[in-house]
């Protein structure tokens, strides 16, 4: 091994570690860590966060990082560990030390102050707090950004890497023009579509059980992970043996933690299928966002969505409550679950509908950050694009601004990769299609070989690879959001049975 990277790895190390103290304060913080420890906590957090900062901004690593810039004996995962470092601590750098501190006591107190805000249904209370973060965000924002560039996009390239608004802006613009004349047509012939079978009562605790038997089924290791509740669902890891996964309960949606389960399940098994001489370095982890986020998009709707699934795993969902499903045939119950309806929940949403709520978020965001709209005017300005996107207007702030936890922990530039993780799913799925029999797979209950491929062309990578070199390697082409368009037209033109033009 290089003499410099030997010496490297045990700033590494020390770093992975601090990460790892971290996580598990944030992991605890959202599941079981009480009220009132949230003030104290977050101070042993900022403490963490400047050791971290400490361990990666200093002259040893600096120095260390420019001789191995210009190595040429490292192998491809040690070059992409230099690489992003590189990156990182070139933006950290910038940043002074208080101030990164105070921002991150900062995201230890505003996740909880935000979750408590929500339950009140008082955004009163959490607008200071979003105030002070959206304020980091940007002075953060304004350290990184290039010559020219924007305080949003240099947000977005820290999530997805050359995705700028110079890439978003028409994407965004040709889903709002495919799809909601196509969501239009759809809602016409939703009075077929009565879900009230779902919305029987559906007891908690069997639905706990049912969806840890799911998540095993698509491929979740509990040898290598667990399953916890929170009020958002999410998917954070120490490294590939230790990935975590929450999720949210309803007695009358079941239907909700069921693709939370398969969503947070796609996240998971990216995690654990990280080769194991990169996780817990820089290098470990998902490519960028929007890939990881194709994972989870991938197995919640190309194949959870899909009758193929459900063949198999109906039979098993009907033993856990058969007076509510008894009479519900397979074929119902997957057109309901398919369901196109404009709604207020993003994390609810249907396919058809998903990406126009977040088309609302990156144009907010947009105008938060580059400084066209205060956090005054946000609940207002949400309400409004709601009603003109999607036809539906939140009555309270607990179902409209309140209901993402993201801008609570100064994720901004964040929710593009989910429009774009659809996007990306969509075409990965098209280039499966011509490798391997997904529908018998799924109707045969076993998904080993759908993961194997997606572990071979995608996972086993972490962030050796960036997620453009990866879509090319594992579809034979650059980033092409027509294969999206394609399958929600074809998907929803057949289930809807409408006419095409």
């Amino acid at each position: 091994m290089n003499q410099d990277y030997q010496t490297l790895t045990s700033h590494i190390e020390k770093m992975a570690a601090l990460r790892a103290a971290l996580t598990l304060f944030d992991w605890d913080t959202e599941t079981t860590a009480p009220p009132k420890s949230l003030e104290l906590t977050a101070r042993m957090v900022g403490q963490l966060s400047s050791l971290d900062f400490e361990a990666l901004v200093n002259d040893e690593v600096r120095k260390l990082l420019q001789r191995l810039a210009e190595a040429d004996d490292l192998t491809p995962a040690q070059a992409a560990v230099v690489r992003l470092l590189r990156k990182e601590l070139e933006n950290m750098e910038k940043i002074p030390p208080k101030e990164y501190r105070a921002f991150c006591e900062l995201q230890a107190r505003a996740t909880s102050v935000w979750a408590q805000a929500k339950q009140n249904d008082d955004f009163d209370a959490f607008a200071p707090v979003l105030a002070d973060m959206i304020g980091y965000v940007k002075k953060f924002a304004g350290y990184r950004r290039k010559e020219g560039q924007s305080l949003y996009d240099a947000e977005l390239n820290e999530y997805e890497e050359g995705f700028t608004k110079e890439v978003l802006d028409p994407f965004f613009a040709l889903l709002k023009e495919k799809i909601v004349p196509l969501l239009k047509k759809a809602a016409a012939k939703n009075a077929s579509f009565d879900k009230s079978v779902l919305r029987r009562r559906f007891e908690i605790e069997k639905q706990k059980e049912f969806n840890r038997w799911l998540a095993g089924y698509i491929g979740f290791d509990f040898d290598r992970g667990v399953m916890a509740e929170s009020e958002h669902p999410f998917t954070t890891e120490l490294h590939n043996h230790d990935v975590r996964i929450t999720n949210h309960y309803h007695e009358e949606a079941v239907e909700n933690a069921i693709f939370s389960t398969i969503h947070e399940g796609g996240h998971a098994i990216y995690e654990m299928n990280v080769a194991d001489e990169l996780t817990q370095t820089p290098a470990g982890g998902g490519a960028s966002c929007g890939m990881h986020e194709s994972q989870s998009r991938f197995m919640e709707n190309m194949l959870g969505r899909s009758h193929a699934f459900w063949e198999p795993v109906y039979p098993k969902l009907k033993e856990y409550f058969p007076e509510q499903l008894g009479e519900l045939a397979l074929n119902d119950f997957v057109r309901l679950i398919n369901k196109a309806e404009p709604s207020l929940i993003r994390t609810e949403a249907d396919e058809l509908t998903y990406c126009l709520h977040v088309m609302i978020r990156y144009e907010l965001e947009k105008e938060l950050i580059d400084g066209d709209l205060s956090v005054e005017e946000l609940p207002q300005a949400w309400n409004d694009r709601y009603e003109a996107y999607l036809g539906v207007r939140p009555q309270n702030d607990r179902e409209g601004v309140l209901q993402d936890i993201h801008w609570s922990q100064g994720s901004f530039g964040y929710f593009p990769s989910y429009a774009l993780g659809n996007a990306f799913a969509a075409q990965i799925y098209h280039a499966m299609k011509k490798d391997l029999a997904v529908e018998e797979c799924l109707r045969n209950g076993d998904l080993r070989p759908i993961r194997d491929w997606l572990k071979e062309k995608i996972h086993r990578f972490g962030q050796v690879k960036k997620t453009r070199q990866l879509l090319r390697e594992a579809t034979g082409e650059d980033f092409n959001p027509q294969y999206y368009i394609d399958y929600l037209t074809e998907k929803f033109t057949k289930l809807y049975e409408l006419e095409t033009e």
